[in-house]
């Protein structure tokens, strides 16, 4: 979905989040690819994607921001301990000298402008960041933003204005407000399940650090939420939401829970890029890198919502998802056509076009085989235009 659809809505989610895209393997080619992790070379993509408030549903880009890290200059052969302290130290000068719009952290205010001047002014936009989006420069900006919002997981125990405790302290003196339970999805350090959530909610002004032009104190609504009575071995929830919205309510609070549940769309999305449409299986030089993730993204995009839907909704409608063009290829490419054409039937006849065996209906439906089934699809669709334009 463009932004110009979801400008016909009242309210959209902005989940952002950063993805690392290795191309370590490539020697001869890393100039405009840069340092990263421990030894790594490769691009950052950072990714807003729009989700639906309401049920979590993915809809779309919205913006994304690539580049790369510079090379880090090698250190003086036989450089001295002293030495090393004093060139760490005038390197830690430069950065702080650094203007913010120079800075990796400027990429979620970005993200804050970039929207907005993408989608209607009539459409709230909301944006859910992680702990790496906690930044001030995040809550300054809502003061120049007309209809835009935050959710940002909490990182820093910050300070407050006019208050002796810090952000966590304040939270956990609040009584627990009511209890709530949420579907966890599993991730590399934890399972699936249902958590039971102790919540915490009340205003608070956090103090503006000095490097900020504005003197005044930022105010936001914490919720806390921390995951009590949980499964032996695993280590609990604890969130400590900052939000522009007003939380006056319990159903707000639960709100804003569910809205950050969502912000795992995006790392969904991240997954597919990598793992269906194998982002870092290509060995380009990083100009041609750059161009063909441009479309691999848009893919990335399509199969995200495509299997959303055939997870939660396969009885829709396939002229929902697809163009009456796809679906008429669908149907010459596949046999036993039903008289209802669902999401679901798509999905499976779209993955067998990538060479899912049909004895396996039972497995679910891998990514690499949506993503090859996709790409012979929109192949197979161009080369029908090609034909029906030449006869």
């Amino acid at each position: 979905m463009s932004a110009q659809a979801v400008s016909q809505t009242a309210l959209v989610l902005c989940v952002g989040d950063t993805s690392f895209l290795d191309y370590d393997g490539i020697k001869k080619k890393r100039q405009g690819y840069g340092p990263q992790g421990k030894g790594g070379n490769g691009l950052l993509l950072h990714s807003a994607l729009a989700v639906d408030p309401e049920n979590g549903r993915p809809l779309g880009m919205l913006w994304q921001k690539m580049w790369n890290r510079q090379e880090n200059p090698k250190p003086p052969e036989k450089e001295t301990a002293a030495q090393k302290k004093k060139r760490q130290a005038q390197k830690k000068k430069v950065s702080r000298q650094r203007s913010f719009e120079q800075k990796e952290s400027y990429r979620w205010v970005e993200a804050q402008q970039k929207v907005e001047q993408a989608v209607d002014s009539s459409t709230r936009k909301i944006h859910v960041f992680d702990r790496e989006g906690d930044i001030a420069e995040v809550f300054e900006q809502l003061q120049r933003l007309e209809n835009t919002g935050v959710v940002v997981r909490a990182s820093h125990n910050r300070r407050l204005e006019n208050d002796p405790n810090r952000l966590w302290e304040k939270l956990e003196a609040q009584e627990v407000q009511f209890e709530y339970e949420i579907e966890l999805p599993s991730t590399s350090k934890r399972s699936a399940r249902k958590a039971k959530l102790e919540v915490r909610c009340c205003r608070v002004e956090l103090h503006c650090p000095p490097r900020l032009t504005t003197t005044d104190s930022l105010p936001v609504y914490a919720v806390y939420a921390k995951e009590v009575g949980l499964p032996e071995g695993e280590d609990p929830v604890s969130w400590m939401l900052l939000t522009s919205e007003v939380v006056s309510t319990v159903e707000m609070a639960q709100t804003i829970l569910r809205w950050y549940s969502y912000r795992w769309r995006v790392e969904e999305y991240h997954k597919v890029l990598k793992s269906g449409c194998q982002v870092e299986r290509y060995r380009l030089a990083a100009p041609g890198m750059k161009t063909l993730l441009g479309f691999l993204c848009v893919t990335a995009v399509e199969l995200l919502c495509l299997t959303y839907l055939e997870r939660t909704q396969p009885l829709l409608p396939a002229h929902d998802v697809l163009t009456p063009l796809q679906l008429d290829v669908l149907k010459a490419t596949t046999p036993n056509v039903p008289t209802s054409l669902t999401v679901g039937w798509a999905l499976q006849s779209i993955a067998r076009l990538g060479g899912y065996l049909e004895h396996r209906r039972k497995t679910p439906l891998g990514i690499q085989v949506l993503w090859q089934g996709w790409a012979k699809l929109n192949l197979l669709t161009e080369g029908w235009i090609l034909a029906t334009h030449n006869t």
